[in-house]
């Protein structure tokens, strides 16, 4: 039997584009209407928010626990977080877990360096692009990773929390992505991380000047190879 996957939840939209994602490109794997066993425990966004408002990453990694021991006690082998953000959190929360995460940062680097990308833009909240959630991973591969400017961060940082967090797709809101991948694209960058897990909600390949990299399916496909390739 493939392992049992564990989806700590943060926002609904991510969260839940994380979990179809395994469901439907499971049957690819395990045959047609198949997937590994799935369970999620969402604590809600509001708490999280209210530490990372503050900067308190230990608050953010206590509410992750909380998830990973409750998804721990029903059967799940193994945990990802469909939240960018929230991965700064996971050096104070893998020493006290229960169980091995996958980590999102690994699964996006993993496969710019397969497809040969070098310089690759980061979209996101300000707390994640200013952070070196990406740096760091992308560093270990040879990858550099490059940031919005200090207005681009507070604008793409408003949208995720007063739009996409709260489903409300605007039109104003993929051309002000559409933007700055288009400026990425002028500083050199060939490709862009959807680094907040509701960007694919409202940009892909196809409608961006740069190839993306997105951040919620990679980390779905990579919790899939490794539940299956347990069997």
């Amino acid at each position: 039997m493939p392992l049992h996957i564990g989806i700590v939840g943060c926002s609904a939209e991510g969260a839940a584009l994380c979990y179809r994602t395994i469901c439907v490109e499971g049957a690819a794997l395990l045959g047609p209407h198949a997937h590994p066993e799935v369970s999620m425990h969402t604590i809600s966004l509001g708490e999280y928010l209210k530490c990372t408002g503050r900067g308190d990453w230990q608050g953010v990694a206590d509410l992750m626990l909380t998830s990973a021991n409750k998804l721990a006690t029903i059967g799940a082998d193994f945990l990802i977080c469909p939240a960018n953000t929230m991965h700064q959190a996971l050096p104070h929360v893998v020493p006290r877990s229960p169980l091995p995460w996958l980590h999102i940062a690994d699964a996006v680097a993993d496969e710019a360096a397969a497809r040969g990308l070098r310089r690759i833009g980061i979209l996101g909240t300000r707390w994640l692009i200013e952070s070196e959630v990406y740096a760091e991973k992308f560093a270990t591969r040879g990858l550099e990773a490059v940031r919005p400017n200090a207005e681009e961060r507070d604008e793409l940082h408003r949208i995720i929390l007063d739009e996409l967090n709260r489903n409300i797709f605007k039109p104003a809101a993929v051309t002000y992505h559409q933007n700055v991948i288009a400026r990425l694209k002028d500083a050199g960058c060939d490709a862009v991380v959807l680094a907040c897990t509701e960007i694919p909600l409202i940009i892909s390949d196809e409608d961006s000047a740069l190839p993306t990299l997105d951040s919620t399916r990679l980390l779905a496909r990579a919790a899939l190879r490794r539940a299956v390739s347990a069997r």
